[in-house]
């Protein structure tokens, strides 16, 4: 078999069962082979960043990688945004990103990139394939890669000769990799911190915000009295009634400072020491206080739900903790968009078992807190800072749990990002209900602008301003092949939403702010 067939033939025995692709020339016999082997879902992304995003989602919610099929240097560099944001999130990836072929790279054509380069930038894993006699092992050893702990993004680069050229053997999948459990000796000199009689906090990411890594930190918490915390970003986090809540640190760095002022000891579960998202005059970096000391339990590689057990265990924690009551289910409000508000009409109608894919950094920050007496759900979100996460990684995590509901919740001007994602939303029928909050303009930094100390003034608003000409989210969804609305009022809003999840398929909500 030519070495394309022998690629997806061993990415199928390596549990790689979707593909986000966005091809091209170079790509082709990679396609063809698609056609001779059966067990891969193939998912067109009309753009790169449509592409990696998805993965991103797929990979989050189903904890093994999806691959993307990618079109050269330049495609790679299109869909670097989301693998950033994937490679904050820990999730894994496997890129196949085409080449020239080997003979017809020392004629620089007009494709020819660094590629290796490139995605050096967003993976931890990056080959290029010498030979389709060798693909097969090199495609397993991207797999095992993307899923070495605590997930990985590894980058094949496929030169088109490699593709078409006979002699591909299948490869089986590599020995999958364990995570390590953190030395007995650090978990006993951190319960003895913990049990000093100061002020304590863990500070939770992965695994660790799984419903079995909350309960294990609500029974340090119980014994210990050390308050929870997770970071401003989540890649995945189990929330709702019967999971322990967990609030984030803010992401404006005044209130992150009052949040973790006091604490003493800051024990790391899966986490990397607290900083601002940004640095501003006159203010640190560091978000721990000065007489404070960090501990790492565990790091993100490591077993951090059994380091969590460990501690528990240590400190003699009861088996099971008591889940403290998020109070009554909150009711849908009325009137005009308010973040708290929101946030109340949301928790009250969120569908059980919903996943919840965010990107909306002004209109989001007070989601979190009231949504803890929604029914039980997933939350994911924007990793790294790169705007446009929500749509593809919605459509991703559609993908990937087609039984459950999704709900968007995005920016309008990160939306115009990655606007394509809804096109594959309804190619695939997929079970998304998008809520963009329209409130024409980057309104995020006309904060940032104010915490610099600058002032603002004509430039930076027209810099700001999405409203000249206003974007018609119903037209643009409509064009996609999405249904839409528009609403002004949460009373509106409520009743949409309803209809909306009452029914199968995608669905787009413009909240007009």
């Amino acid at each position: 078999m030519n070495g394309a067939e022998c690629l997806a033939r061993t990415l199928v025995a390596c549990g790689v069962d979707t593909v986000f692709a966005n091809p091209g020339t170079s790509e082709m016999h990679f396609v063809a082979a698609l056609d001779k082997v059966p067990g891969l879902h193939c998912v067109l992304g009309l753009a790169e960043t449509v592409v990696t995003g998805s993965a991103d989602g797929y990979g989050r919610m189903t904890g093994r990688p999806a691959a993307t099929l990618l079109h050269c240097g330049p495609g790679l560099a299109n869909g670097i945004a989301n693998l950033h944001n994937a490679k904050r999130a820990f999730t894994p990836v496997v890129n196949i990103v085409g080449d020239h072929a080997t003979w017809h790279r020392v004629h620089d054509a007009p494709l020819a990139s660094d590629t290796e380069g490139l995605a050096r930038c967003v993976s931890q894993w990056v080959r290029t394939a010498s030979a389709a006699s060798t693909l097969g092992k090199d495609a397993a050893a991207a797999v095992h890669a993307a899923l070495s702990a605590p997930g990985q993004i590894a980058t094949l680069v496929l030169p088109a000769d490699c593709a078409w050229n006979e002699g591909g053997t299948v490869s089986e999948p590599l020995a999958p990799p364990s995570r390590a459990m953190p030395a007995l000796d650090n978990v006993r000199t951190i319960a003895r911190a913990l049990c000093s009689g100061v002020a304590g906090m863990l500070l939770l990411s992965g695994p660790a915000l799984s419903e079995q890594g909350l309960r294990a930190a609500q029974r340090v918490a119980q014994v210990t009295g050390a308050r929870l915390r997770t970071p401003t970003q989540v890649a995945r986090m189990a929330r709702g009634r019967g999971r322990v809540p967990v609030d984030r640190i803010p992401y404006v760095i005044d209130l992150a400072l009052g949040v973790l002022a006091g604490t003493k000891h800051l024990v790391l579960c899966g986490a990397r020491p607290p900083v601002g998202f940004f640095a501003y005059p006159g203010k640190p970096s560091t978000l721990w206080p000065a007489d404070c000391t960090v501990h790492m339990l565990a790091r993100a590689e490591q077993d951090v739900i059994g380091a969590l057990e460990a501690l528990a265990d240590e400190l003699g924690a009861p088996r099971e903790a008591a889940i403290p009551d998020p109070g009554p289910k909150p009711e849908a409000q009325r009137g005009v968009f308010k973040p708290d508000a929101f946030a109340l009409t949301l928790a009250a109608l969120l569908p059980e078992d919903a996943i919840v894919a965010e990107d909306a950094v002004t209109s989001g920050r007070a989601l979190l807190a009231p949504t803890f007496a929604a029914e039980p759900h997933d939350w994911i979100q924007v990793t790294g800072g790169a705007i446009g996460h929500g749509f593809p990684a919605a459509t991703g995590a559609a993908i990937a749990c087609r039984e459950r509901k999704v709900v968007c919740l995005q920016a309008d001007g990160g939306g115009m990002y990655s606007l394509q994602s809804l096109w594959t939303q309804a190619r695939e029928r997929l079970d998304v209900v998008n809520v963009i909050f329209a409130n024409r303009s980057y309104a995020i930094l006309r904060g940032e602008l104010a915490a610099v100390g600058a002032r603002p003034g004509p430039v930076s608003e027209e810099l700001f301003d999405l409203g000249r000409p206003e974007l018609d989210w119903r037209l643009l969804a409509n064009g996609m092949g999405v249904e839409a609305a528009r609403v002004d009022t949460l009373e509106g809003f409520a009743d949409v939403f309803r209809a909306a999840c009452a029914r199968r398929g995608p669905f787009l909500i413009e909240f007009r702010i």
